[in-house]
């Protein structure tokens, strides 16, 4: 999905939460200055064309790892559960406040880190980032300044599966989402609607 096409969600998101663009502008322009390169072509090659498993982070996940297949993506501290089985994920969306030094460690192994710029996060890209010593790839909820890119998407899951459609993978498969998760707080449940609404528009994810 380009800028022009997420725009309107974007909007609809900014109102619904009271959250203000100049943050989310302000953050990915931090998040840009400490990007030395842009290993976009390495997340193109890993999912063009390919089964692109997404895994999400809420309990049942566990459950679920059987079902993975192909390119492993993991949203944030899913990453944590897949390394515990034995699993080191492929790629891993973030925006940081999973992050610990298992991440770091990911990194330098060869996972793709698709870190993620919005208002709430400054202190942590500051933190973070430069730490970074593998494979880095930028990206924005707001309009995209380079290196950083906005394929879609809100939370670090249903980012995953933009990210995993605009780069053209074949057939993205979810596991880990609990879309119907009622214990969480007021703002996740936000969320997680926006989720379902989002992932909606995504045809070939199952």
């Amino acid at each position: 999905m380009d800028f022009e096409e997420w725009e309107p969600y974007y909007t609809r998101i900014l109102e619904s939460f009271g959250f203000e663009r100049e943050k989310d502008e302000e953050a990915a322009l931090l998040l840009a200055s400490f990007l030395t390169r842009d290993d976009l072509p390495l997340l193109e090659s890993l999912c063009g064309g390919k089964v692109v498993t997404v895994c999400g982070n809420a309990p049942c996940l566990k459950d679920e790892l059987g079902c993975i297949e192909g390119v492993v993506c993991a949203a944030d501290a899913a990453s944590l559960v897949l390394r515990n089985a034995g699993i080191r994920p492929d790629v891993v969306f973030t925006d940081l406040d999973g992050a610990t030094d298992d991440y770091l460690a990911m990194n330098r192994e060869g996972t793709v880190m698709v870190i993620h710029a919005h208002g709430d996060n400054m202190s942590l890209i500051r933190y973070w980032t430069p730490k970074f010593t593998g494979p880095v790839v930028g990206t924005t909820q707001s309009r995209p300044v380079p290196p950083l890119h906005n394929f879609g998407g809100f939370t670090d899951g249903d980012r995953a599966v933009f990210a995993a459609d605009h780069l053209g993978a074949e057939r993205i498969i979810i596991i880990g989402f609990d879309l119907d998760d009622q214990d969480v707080d007021f703002v996740k449940r936000g969320k997680l609607q926006w989720a379902r609404q989002l992932l909606a528009l995504i045809g070939h994810a199952c």
